[in-house]
C-alpha cells in the first residue's frame, strides 16, 4: 500500500475511469475525496472506499464551475490536512462533424475537458507548492496526440490538455510537483454514449475496462520520489 498517508482528489468520479481510479487509489492506500455532478454515486463510491479500510469525502458538483473546485479542494484539506494527488478526469465527448458542432456544444467540451482541469490546478497548486511536493495527473486522450474526423472540437480540447500539462510540468517540477498526462485509448464507459457512441457498439468492442486504465493512472502516481512519467499512452489489444 504505497499510498498509504496520502490524500487524493478525484474529479468526475462518479463513473468511468474516475470511478476506478478512486478504487484503485484507495487500494493503494490513500484516503480519497471525490468530485461529480451525481450525489448518489458519489455516496455509494465513498462506501465502497470505506470498505476498502480508506477514508473518503465527496463534493457534489459541476467540475467547470469555480466553487466547486474551491470547495472540493477545501473539503480536502480541512478533512485530511494536505493534498497529495490531483487527478484531473472530468471530461465530456461528443463525436461530430465541425459542420454539424453548435457554438454551445464547443463551449460545453472546452468547459469539460479543459477549464475544470485549469480550476482544480489552479487552486490546489498553491498548497502543492507550500508542501514542496504533490502530483497533478490529467486524463487526456490518444485523440490529443492525432486529430480523427468527426472529432476536431473534442481532439482540441485534448490537445489542449497535453499542451497545459507539458507547461504545467515545466512550471511547477522546481517545487518538487510532478505533472503528467495519460493519454489513453477507448474505455467501455459512459463516456459519449449517445454522443457518437451506442451501447452496442461499446459493449462489442475490444475497448478496455475503466479498472485496467486506473492501474496505469495510479502507476504514474506512485513513482520513486526523483521520477516522473510527463506523458503515457495506454492502448488495448485490438
Amino acid at each position: 500500500m504505497i499510498l498509504t498517508d496520502k490524500t487524493a482528489l478525484v474529479t468526475g468520479a462518479s463513473s468511468g475511469i474516475g470511478h476506478a481510479t478512486a478504487l484503485e487509489l484507495a487500494r493503494e492506500g490513500a484516503d480519497v475525496v471525490v468530485t461529480a455532478r451525481r450525489e448518489d454515486r458519489l455516496r455509494d463510491l465513498c462506501a465502497q472506499i470505506e470498505s476498502l479500510g480508506r477514508k473518503a469525502v465527496f463534493f457534489a458538483g459541476d467540475a467547470a464551475l469555480e466553487a466547486t473546485a474551491q470547495q472540493a479542494v477545501a473539503l480536502a484539506l480541512s478533512t485530511f490536512g494536505h493534498l497529495d494527488i490531483l487527478i484531473n478526469n472530468a471530461g465530456i465527448g461528443n463525436y461530430k462533424n465541425l459542420v454539424d458542432t453548435s457554438a454551445a456544444e464547443y463551449d460545453a467540451l472546452l468547459n469539460a475537458n479543459l477549464r475544470s482541469g485549469f480550476l482544480f490546478s489552479r487552486y490546489a497548486a498553491p498548497y502543492m507548492i507550500e508542501q514542496r511536493s504533490g502530483t497533478i495527473l490529467f486524463i487526456s486522450s490518444v485523440a490529443g496526440l492525432q486529430g480523427a474526423a468527426g472529432e476536431s472540437v473534442y481532439c482540441a480540447s485534448k490537445f489542449a490538455q497535453v499542451g497545459f500539462s507539458q507547461a504545467l510540468d515545466a512550471e511547477l517540477r522546481k517545487h518538487n510537483i510532478k505533472v503528467s498526462v495519460i493519454c489513453p485509448g477507448g474505455v467501455k464507459s459512459e463516456f459519449a454514449l449517445d454522443h457518437g457512441r451506442t451501447e452496442e457498439f461499446i459493449r462489442n468492442s475490444r475497448m478496455m475496462d475503466p479498472a485496467e486504465v486506473a492501474v496505469s493512472i495510479v502507476f504514474a502516481c506512485t513513482q520513486p520520489p526523483n521520477v516522473r512519467i510527463p506523458q503515457l499512452t495506454v492502448r488495448h489489444m485490438g
